[in-house]
């Protein structure tokens, strides 16, 4: 088996789609499936291999990790040719992605897509709301000659389904279990920052409007003196909206950039609550690692995250952008050391069944049935 990725974002770039595809070329290496990617080139690529073919590119305003590349189709044609895919598998709507569904198309290539964003959401986050129905019959457009597309969480299906959209596939996260877990040395976190306070919450994220990142200043000045007093927060990301949420924030509120690797895993074992109002995730990576490190999570009733969070098992559910409700969510839980205990421990349990290595073998299969078909309708033909 062959596959060409078209992305329009891949390593290093920091975000759930490029992650989600490096650790699946890294499972195809181990495989010995043959791979080629074609995605931009970004201030930030650092990663070399002969199966990865970058193109210059610019930062897409809504979504800056996903960039607008400029493709040598000439060359993306003659790297194909060589390659003689069995399968394209487009993972972005943008300029790389488009071209993977062209060359699909021309060079009789069966094709599959991943839908990876809702920029529905994004949409009204930026104001740009006017703009839903274009977005719609453009998704549409793009994804109607896929075999297969796949989305990431339940809730994403039904919204797509919802509107319109068929072949749709549930293809899952997980989490690194090895690499997030409990047990890192939760004082080395806290003197790294200087943390004193009793109670370490923690975000982790973009800046940005559409992670309605504002809501969560507005539940850390919503909490009972008592118990803010006691409470030093860590925002671990970067995005548009840093500078201004650094001026508004309190000396409780530590803002470290992106971490990533162990340093970001141990964020997360030293942490008590993890917060996350988000309401525009098409799954929620951050919710299963900061589950799969023995941390609850009290997240936004929205999107992926939603289907991730066994609400009072694992953490809470709260409506999107109620700070109230995130606010008394967090007061019972840092009243309640043996509830926070439990549902740690819970959500580490369930984190340990979110097995990458199952969740791409049942991708591998959707793959071969696709070929199999597109080699079954030749043959009939």
């Amino acid at each position: 088996m062959k596959i060409a990725i078209f992305t329009d974002t891949f390593h290093p770039d920091i975000n759930g789609v490029a992650r989600t595809l490096k650790r699946l070329t890294n499972y195809l290496e181990a495989q010995g499936i043959a791979f080629k990617i074609f995605a931009p080139r970004s201030y930030s690529n650092e990663y070399h291999s002969t199966n990865i073919h970058l193109f210059k590119s610019l930062s897409f305003f809504l979504y800056p990790e996903c960039r607008l590349a400029f493709p040598n189709l000439l060359h993306i044609q003659s790297e194909l040719k060589a390659f003689s895919p069995d399968l394209i598998h487009v993972s972005t709507p943008f300029n790389i992605g488009l071209c993977g569904v062209y060359f699909a198309k021309k060079l009789n290539i069966p094709l599959v897509g991943s839908y990876h964003t809702n920029f529905e959401d994004y949409l009204h986050h930026y104001h740009l709301h006017f703009l839903s129905k274009i977005h719609w019959n453009y998704m549409h457009w793009f994804h109607q000659t896929c075999k297969k597309l796949f989305v990431p969480s339940l809730e994403t299906h039904l919204q797509l389904k919802h509107h319109g959209f068929s072949n749709l596939e549930i293809w899952p996260r997980g989490v690194d279990c090895q690499l997030f877990h409990p047990h890192y040395d939760k004082n080395a976190v806290r003197n790294l920052y200087s943390i004193e306070e009793r109670y370490l919450l923690t975000y982790v994220g973009r800046l940005a409007p559409e992670k309605d990142i504002r809501t969560l200043l507005t539940i850390a000045k919503s909490l009972p003196a008592e118990i803010k007093e006691k409470i030093h927060w860590l925002i671990v990301g970067d995005g548009p909206l840093r500078k201004e949420l650094e001026a508004q924030a309190a000396g409780y509120m530590t803002f470290t950039g992106f971490l990533t690797g162990r340093c970001l895993a141990e964020v997360y074992s030293a942490s008590d609550l993890f917060v996350f109002p988000s309401p525009t995730e098409t799954f929620g990576n951050v919710v299963l690692e900061s589950l799969a490190s023995g941390t609850p999570v009290i997240g936004a009733k929205a999107g992926g995250v939603k289907n991730i969070i066994k609400a009072g098992v694992t953490g809470y559910l709260c409506r999107p952008g109620n700070a109230l409700e995130f606010s008394d969510a967090i007061i019972k839980l840092l009243r309640n050391d043996g509830l926070r205990e439990q549902m740690g421990s819970a959500g580490r349990d369930y984190a340990l069944t979110q097995r990458w290595d199952q969740i791409f073998e049942d991708l591998i299969w959707h793959y071969t049935n696709v070929i199999d078909e597109q080699n079954r309708q030749e043959f009939i033909s």
